[in-house]
């Protein structure tokens, strides 16, 4: 199965990470980060967000590789650190205005930032692709309940068991599955409305 051989995999890397080995450290890490980016996008919802997750997840699993206790559960230990963090962003952004308005400094001539700053969205053909393949089901997942759209992502997107989304949670198992059964219902009801 190929779960238990990506299991064995962290475990292997989270083992020799916690034992000094540097390149180890760097493989966890170069696979944690994808994982990481890809379920904080989903659950937070926001790109800037996305990367401060990832980025705060990455540097937990650095500092503390030593501490996890079961290394065979390390999904399980990033899944519910990146919650977390989601969690704790959308509480800081409670109150924060939905756009930021860029300052420009007046210069008689000509109007200019006074900073550059990378572009970061994605290239409108991409968007448009993915809008085409995604949009839909995107749409109608945006409009979940929060913990009901984690339960679909971490369950249904992300492949993992749902005792892993129980852990990662707090829920009973039970409770995990009527929470996915109930979201996949609301959104076959969103999809058909569409």
């Amino acid at each position: 199965m190929q779960d238990s051989g990506l299991k064995a995999e962290y475990a292997a890397l989270v083992r020799d990470a916690s034992g000094g080995d540097r390149a180890a450290m760097e493989r966890l890490l170069m696979r944690a980060q994808e994982t990481a980016y890809r379920f904080s996008l989903l659950v937070c919802g926001h790109p800037e967000d996305a990367e401060d997750v990832m980025q705060e997840s990455l540097l937990n699993t650095y500092r503390h590789v030593k501490r996890i206790s079961d290394p065979e559960a390390f999904r399980t230990w990033l899944y519910t650190t990146v919650r977390n963090a989601c969690l704790m962003k959308r509480r800081r952004r409670a109150g924060e205005p939905a756009a930021f308005v860029s300052v420009e400094q007046d210069d008689r001539e000509e109007r200019r930032p006074l900073a550059d700053l990378a572009d970061h969205s994605v290239p409108a053909d991409e968007q448009l692709m993915a809008d085409r393949r995604n949009g839909r089901l995107r749409d109608a997942l945006k409009t979940l309940p929060g913990s009901y759209r984690m339960i679909v992502v971490m369950r249904e997107m992300e492949g993992l068991s749902t005792k892993e989304v129980a852990d990662i949670t707090g829920l009973s198992e039970a409770n995990v599955k009527t929470r996915l059964h109930r979201a996949r219902v609301m959104l076959r009801r969103r999809l058909e409305a569409v």
